[in-house]
């Protein structure tokens, strides 16, 4: 499977999808997107810059959804076009996967709509590469089904990621078994760190977080083989539209990954 644009394939590093929750501004995600690249050229990690165009999902009715559909996706498009970096962005409906398959590269199933097959139909004629989230509620294994109607829909290009399981109400566990385990189908397996450690259905109606363990986490998804990594990261979190409570603060990245190489080449030595 080849992503448009990826750079440092040949590097045998873990490859990234990262950037903000959501696009909040140009200017924003433009000043995201350059530091991030700065950081992964001079790693030689392969990078997809990531945002949501709009947040479908929400706890309240008043909380931040987007700064409009056709507006967002162009700053994603803008992004790829000033860094030479391929984009992904999350759909929620088939006919968000034609209108986004337009300015993206990577088209990002929800972990809550993985079984709704008119999604993952849709997003799979559209030819792009399609990155289902493994629901909260699935096992692994389950996951083959809906990279299955993927393919069978006449896409291969498939990406499947982990982003934790249900643990009661209010938490997420990752069970890193089924990292190894998803990449048996045959597909590149990404750990989502952040969302894997959201603290949902919180009394306020805004969902909390851990990200002090967003390291712990990282290194152990990098320590059993993930292919690649899903984080989300904002300049300041605390002021962030959407899950502020769980993205990494973006001085803190590239620490964090300088980390992950070092183990990443210490597996595969």
């Amino acid at each position: 499977m080849r992503i448009k644009e990826l750079k440092h394939t040949d590097s045998d590093n873990f490859f990234l999808l990262a950037g903000p929750c959501v696009i909040e501004g140009e200017d924003m995600a433009l000043r995201i997107a350059e530091k991030v690249v700065d950081i992964t050229d001079r790693l030689r990690i392969p990078y997809v810059f990531k945002g949501s165009y709009r947040k479908a999902n929400r706890s309240r009715l008043d909380s931040f959804m987007g700064i409009g559909d056709e507006k967002a996706l162009k700053i994603l498009k803008k992004v790829s076009d000033t860094f030479n970096v391929p984009t992904v962005t999350d759909i929620h409906s088939p006919e968000e996967a034609v209108m986004a398959a337009e300015y993206v590269d990577v088209l990002q199933i929800p972990a809550f709509l993985c079984r709704q097959t008119d999604l993952l139909v849709a997003a799979a004629k559209t030819g792009k590469i399609v990155n289902i989230k493994k629901g909260q509620f699935l096992s692994p294994m389950a996951m083959q089904f809906a990279a299955d109607k993927v393919v069978e829909a006449g896409n291969e290009n498939v990406m499947i990621t982990e982003r934790g399981t249900t643990f009661g109400y209010q938490d997420l566990v990752v069970d890193y078994r089924g990292i190894p385990q998803m990449q048996t189908f045959g597909f590149p397996v990404i750990l989502d760190v952040t969302h894997s450690l959201q603290q949902p259905n919180q009394s306020s109606g805004v969902t909390g977080g851990m990200p002090q363990l967003i390291e712990t986490v990282a290194k152990a998804g990098i320590a059993v083989g993930a292919d690649g990594l899903f984080i989300e990261t904002h300049e300041n979190p605390s002021v962030a539209k959407s899950d502020g409570a769980n993205m990494l603060q973006l001085d803190l990245l590239e620490d964090l990954l300088t980390k992950l190489v070092r183990i990443r080449q210490a597996i595969k030595a």
